[in-house]
């Protein structure tokens, strides 16, 4: 009764998601069918998944690239990395609610077709641009006294930050809106379409880059610029096919319910009040209707006299305003903040982490085995969550997760006092007394025997894509640090890893829950703005996380950033289970 209200209220469609029994029953009759598989093969579920392994593999492959081209270029120094990693999160801040109602307000095959040949063809132009600079480098750099070296580090970025933003609009508009109708608001089949996406990108998360690295390694960057922009030709022409085939074998995809404004949503409720307000009073008053009347035509009169480029930016904020104002007023706001919040932590297997590793000794091949086990625990939440949805309804998974989420990173708090953990608390205080460096010398030498702090601070991992300069690029990054030195302990970092690969289990059984509340809660008017609000609030807690390594770069700070970010992700699981207990005792009110 409640999603009826909320959708009408916004301007959606009413749907009702079928359950789970329904869902059953159907399978069965499907599976009773002569040649099932190939119909299988045919309809849009494969082809969605296809179309998906496609994009995530590109996307995969060149989040990885792109990173270690932009090392190279600079001299194996992270600057244009970090300035490619602000641009990106600050684009996404600041544009997602605008890609979002770009997504709402056109149609959803134009959406898909524009977002992916605008992505295909940026990456394309951008590895045009990154052959001739490889190619021809030592001229590039003597034209305009090496202006036009910068042009190029420029154009780069742009267009990579350009392809970002496209493959953010297609991710909303496919894995967001497009599977909720193919699965004809089915809850069951939504949430294997969900898991199913979730593994594809498990698996691509790790042998795209593997992939790419080795055809960088064994031939050069180049021919690696090459084979990703063969790769994006030929996926933007299967991609644009497939979806433009299941845009045709479902017709629910070309029907859309028309974006409602927040002027038309104010009218609307000031209506109600006053065909209300006529019930109880016996004759109206038209003069403050009318004062309103005038007021509200001297605004628009006001607004349609400005230049035609203030009105444009006037409408880029409203719809800004707009758009952060529909996700608050959200009933899944508290859900979607706390997957928000668990992005601020270092407790991943990105750049911060494994580049902790190497500074405590770990090798690479140790580190590629690692990713490997984290990836099939990744896909062991997939799993659970499946099975935990079916079995104790969505809300309950959710908090079902985040206490498996929540008791695995306790190992990491422990790690941070256990033996072999190079946390030193006095290198953060600098107006210690020396009478206290003294007494604490002793310790912090002992405890930083088998500690690396990286030189000058350039070749700190600091704001690549949480996808990028893994293991594979060690000899770039941490080429400075000790391999035949093994630390006193590996318990700490043991522990640290143990609790990191656990913890993968509850966390995307979470994000899965998650993702489904947004799915079936959100009108279908709105779905595009409100996720590309929640794509900005990733982001921006995303930076937090950067932010406070570069406040803290130091090996022996990191026990220090994993309490942190224990912190922010128990603040996250703790809005989610107020939300929780909201949704139980509306629906208890409601019986």
């Amino acid at each position: 009764m409640s999603q009826r209200a909320d959708a009408s209220q916004c301007g959606g469609v009413v749907v009702e998601f079928e359950s789970d029994d329904i869902r059953d029953a159907r399978a069965n009759r499907t599976r009773s069918i002569p040649g099932s598989a190939l119909i299988y093969l045919k309809g849009p579920k494969f082809l969605i998944y296809v179309s998906g392994a496609l994009s995530m593999w590109g996307d995969r492959m060149w989040h990885f690239a792109i990173s270690v081209f932009l090392i190279e270029l600079y001299g194996r120094n992270l600057l244009l990395t970090a300035v490619f990693g602000l641009v990106v999160a600050g684009s996404v801040l600041l544009l997602g609610a605008l890609i979002g109602d770009w997504v709402d307000r056109n149609p959803r095959n134009k959406v898909a077709h524009a977002s992916l040949f605008i992505q295909n063809i940026s990456v394309t132009v951008c590895s045009i641009v990154l052959m001739l600079v490889f190619s021809y480098k030592q001229r590039i750099e003597q034209i305009w006294d090496g202006w036009l070296t910068v042009v190029c580090y420029t154009v780069v970025i742009v267009l990579a930050d350009v392809a970002n933003l496209a493959s953010t609009a297609l991710t909303i508009a496919i894995q967001r809106d497009w599977i909720v109708v193919i699965t004809g608001y089915n809850r069951g089949h939504l949430a294997g379409m969900n898991a199913t996406m979730r593994r594809i990108d498990q698996v691509t998360n790790i042998l795209a880059p593997l992939a790419v690295g080795q055809v960088m390694t064994l031939a050069s960057n180049v021919v690696g610029c090459g084979f990703i922009l063969g790769w994006n030709l030929v996926s933007l022409i299967v991609e644009f096919f497939f979806l433009s085939r299941v845009y045709r074998i479902v017709p629910a995809l070309s029907v859309k319910p028309p974006v409602v404004e927040e002027d038309q949503v104010y009218l609307q409720r000031m209506e109600r009040r006053m065909s209300q307000g006529e019930d109880n009073v016996a004759q109206p008053q038209p003069q403050p209707l009318t004062e309103g009347n005038c007021n509200t035509s001297l605004h628009i009169k006001e607004i349609t006299n400005l230049p035609l480029c203030f009105r444009r930016f006037r409408w880029l904020v409203s719809t800004c305003k707009d758009g952060w104002r529909a996700y608050y007023r959200q009933p899944v706001f508290l859900a979607g903040m706390g997957l928000a919040f668990l992005y601020t932590t270092v407790l991943g297997f990105d750049c911060i982490t494994t580049g902790y590793a190497y500074t405590q000794g770990i090798s690479g091949s140790l580190l590629s085995l690692l990713m490997g086990v984290s990836a099939i625990t990744g896909l062991m939440g997939t799993v659970m969550f499946t099975r935990l949805r079916k079995s104790y309804g969505l809300v309950n998974t959710g908090i079902i997760s985040s206490c498996l989420h929540l008791g695995c990173l306790l190992l990491c708090v422990c790690s941070v006092f256990a033996p072999g953990s190079p946390m030193d608390l006095s290198l953060l205080m600098p107006y210690i007394t020396s009478n206290s460096s003294t007494e604490l010398g002793g310790m912090a030498s002992q405890r930083q025997k088998h500690t690396y702090p990286l030189r000058g601070g350039s070749n700190q991992p600091l704001l690549p894509d949480r996808s990028s300069i893994h293991w594979t690029n060690n000899t770039v990054l941490f080429d400075n640090v000790p391999s035949d030195t093994a630390p006193e302990s590996y318990i700490s970092i043991i522990l640290l890893f143990l609790g990191v690969i656990t913890a993968r289990i509850g966390l995307w059984s979470f994000d899965l829950t998650v993702t489904q509340l947004l799915q079936e809660n959100i009108c279908e008017s709105e779905r595009g703005v409100v996720n590309g609000v929640q794509s900005s609030m990733n982001y921006l807690m995303d930076l937090l996380h950067f932010i406070m390594v570069i406040s803290a770069p130091q090996p022996q700070h990191f026990g220090i950033l994993v309490i942190i970010s224990v912190l922010f992700i128990t603040t996250g699981h703790a809005m989610y289970f107020l939300y929780a207990h909201k949704v139980k005792r509306k629906r208890r009110h409601d019986t």
